[in-house]
């Protein structure tokens, strides 16, 4: 490793590099990773990358999931949660299924079983990819939200058909009572084993006298310990840390402080981007140790690149069509339940979700997870077939559907229909209420000092402006104690205002509550 490291620091560089290049000719920097370390494999005595799975699943996942499920709206994912659950269940098993139907009738020595191994592995689609190209479009905001809350759970759908797969592979036998049993206990426990740990990590963030660096560390740690808890259990640990990160962002506001909310932040972004960069190199760099597992199995590069396309083929049709399934249930679905949105979305919408399915980290790790030899001491049929397989749907379904997502959604043009409004405007009538109801706190609560304290006039004819807040003045401990009080009187107002319009976007309020936490840093240096 440490003969290795001049290495990994250049490597460092040109993601940098790399990612600075996408962002300047607005390309999702996926696909320049992946295509860049292809690139760089191919260079002689380039030293030779051996991605352990472990690696994946232990240091890179569990960050990466927590992450996400801090930024992800849960009142979003509650709203959609019907449409959410069937693409992170429903359209994930019906692409695995496919894949597992279609390699078993085209691929020589492929099993059903096998199929479904290979289904699981490439079944769910990559929330990092999706939102890296995203970032580039305008798209609405039902369409994200969709995505995001798909992104977190689908994760964890694929791993668990997987795992079963791997257990039929090796007993050549599926006892369904069984399965059942494991299947419950992989979603209750995970779920459970992620609450349970997410609410003691935030009475400890609470009770203990922890300052921000402490919370931090915290944070850190808090990801790791939810997934090693889950996995020593033989529960889901992805399920267990999307869960246990839900329950600590919905609280974040009652036992962390604005430092450690403003600091934790910048840390968490800069450790995803981070490692977000490496994992999709690390794809990339990964081919000759894949194309290398070939020639022990006999199989051609050619058929093998076949093989990808078809399978590649087959993940993007049935997601599309499995998308306007989906769709089609919840219109039938709205004539006897209440729905989130009973609009007919028309052929735009399923077609955006359902092209929206680029495969990344998990498929590989997973891929990369299964064993040389079973336990009883054979091969594990087909498994540098499935490898190449699986890099080749990941390569492809990068390029081809990363490159034309944000051509396809600036043609269809769903702002108009999903969002009424400009997030701005929204955005500034939102602040214009939030005034209001300052001023009005102020002026009920603090009359008897507005007379006599100038300063509190200020602050008050700055509301009046709707200014940014305060200037960098020496102000008195008593203002500050009266500011304090109205910062928090108004996050709570925010907090209320979000549960009640079930249409606001959060990430507004999320933005505005941002700003209440500068003003409340600022006040330390005041």
């Amino acid at each position: 490793m440490l003969d290795n490291f001049p290495f990994y620091l250049g490597l460092l560089i040109v993601i940098l590099l790399l990612i600075m290049l996408a962002n300047k000719i607005k390309v999702a920097y996926p696909i320049l990773l992946v295509l860049a370390g292809l690139a760089i494999s191919f260079i002689p005595k380039v030293p030779l990358i051996q991605i352990e799975p472990d690696l994946i699943f232990f240091i890179f996942l569990p960050p990466l999931l927590y992450e996400a499920a801090w930024t992800v709206s849960w009142k979003e994912m509650w709203r959609w949660r019907r449409i959410i659950t069937s693409f992170a269940f429903v359209v994930v098993f019906v692409s695995a299924l496919s894949v597992a139907l279609v390699a078993n009738y085209i691929i020589p020595g492929f099993s059903l079983a096998l199929g479904f191994v290979l289904g699981g592995i490439v079944s769910p689609p990559d929330a990092v990819s999706a939102g890296a190209i995203l970032k580039f479009v305008k798209v609405p905001k039902t369409i994200s939200s969709i995505l995001e809350g798909e992104s977190l759970l689908n994760d964890a759908s694929s791993l668990i058909i997987f795992r079963f797969a791997m257990i039929a592979v090796a007993t050549e036998q599926f006892i369904f009572y069984k399965a059942a049993v494991s299947f419950s206990w992989m979603i209750i426990g995970g779920v459970g084993i992620g609450l349970l740990i997410g609410w003691l990590f935030m009475k400890a963030h609470k009770y203990l006298p922890t300052d921000a660096n402490v919370d931090i560390v915290l944070s850190l740690l808090t990801p790791y310990i939810i997934y090693l808890a889950a996995e020593e259990v033989h529960s889901s640990g992805v399920l267990a840390v999307v869960c246990g990160g839900l329950l600590l962002s919905n609280n974040r506001h009652r036992f962390l402080s604005s430092r450690s909310r403003l600091q934790g932040v910048n840390v968490w972004q800069s450790l995803t981007f981070i490692l977000n960069g490496f994992v999709f190199m690390l794809i990339g760099l990964d081919l000759p140790q894949i194309t290398n597992g070939l020639k022990v199995e006999a199989v051609s590069i050619s058929s093998a690149i076949g093989y990808g396309v078809l399978i590649t083929f087959v993940l993007i049709i049935s997601r599309i069509l499995s998308s306007y399934g989906a769709v089609l249930v919840t219109l039938i679905a709205r004539n006897f339940i209440t729905v989130a949105d009973s609009r007919n979305p028309g052929y735009k919408t399923p077609f955006i979700l359902g092209w929206t399915g680029m495969r990344g980290v998990v498929s590989l790790a997973a891929a990369l997870s299964i064993p040389v030899y079973l336990d009883n001491g054979n091969g594990f049929p087909q498994r540098n077939l499935i490898l190449f397989i699986t890099f080749i749907v990941i390569l492809l379904t990068l390029v081809i559907q990363g490159l034309t997502l944000p051509y396809f959604i600036k043609k269809i043009n769903l702002t108009d229909v999903y969002d009424p409004l400009p997030k701005e405007e929204v955005h500034n009538n939102l602040r214009h209420e939030l005034a209001e109801f300052a001023l009005d706190y102020l002026k009920t609560n603090y009359s008897d000092q507005i007379e006599n304290n100038t300063s509190l006039q200020h602050l008050i004819h700055k509301w009046e402006q709707y200014s940014n807040g305060i200037d960098d003045e020496a102000i008195g401990q008593e203002l500050k104690v009266i500011y304090l009080d109205l910062l928090n009187k108004q996050r709570q107002w925010l907090i209320s205002k979000n549960k009640e319009d079930q249409t606001l976007d959060e990430t507004i309020i999320r933005r505005q509550m941002h700003y209440l936490d500068i003003e409340e840093e600022k006040l330390r240096y005041l």
